[in-house]
């Protein structure tokens, strides 16, 4: 198979080519949804490729930006009549009324103290009876039902004889 060397020309060519072929294909599009709906349409892309784009002049770029900066200055000036307030002077605490809040806090601090502290109490010795309650009755009653069952096992045992397998004949 023989490969030619594609040049800047060629590739060029190619191009045009398959512009060509969508500007046709386009237009067909086109003419058949004319035909479905009734109504002409313009092809998805435009014929027309865009000019270039005009420059401007270094003083017509200066007059513009003379004229935004004078509309600026003029919305600032209008804007800055308004003043704002003075903040409040900060508010001092007089010593009585310092002295009132600590008093306060501390008695509450005391009564808080205090109910933990008479909670703490009936809650330990709830505990404390409870767990004098629990070791005392279930711990002798199951020693004693254990030294029962032991003996009853016992004397059983020695009564009955053992068992003896039947002989088969």
């Amino acid at each position: 198979m023989l490969t030619h060397k594609l040049t800047a020309e060629i590739i060029n060519a190619a191009v045009e080519g398959f512009e060509q072929q969508k500007l046709r294909i386009d237009a067909q599009i086109a003419e058949l949804r004319a035909m479905l709906t009734g109504t002409p349409t313009e092809p998805a892309t435009p014929a027309a490729s865009k000019g270039k784009r005009r420059k401007m002049s270094a003083a017509a770029r200066k007059r513009i930006g003379d004229a935004q900066r004078k509309r600026w200055a003029a919305s600032k000036k209008q804007s800055s009549p308004v003043v704002p307030e003075a903040p409040k002077p900060k508010r001092k605490l007089s010593a009585a009324g310092k002295k009132a809040i600590v008093e306060a806090t501390k008695k509450r601090w005391a009564a808080f103290h205090a109910a933990k502290k008479a909670e703490t109490r009936t809650v330990a010795t709830k505990r404390a009876a409870n767990k004098a309650a629990a070791k005392k009755a279930p711990v002798k009653a199951s020693r004693k039902a254990a030294k029962k069952g032991a003996a009853k096992r016992q004397r059983k045992a020695a009564a009955t004889p053992p068992a003896v397998p039947a002989a088969t004949e």
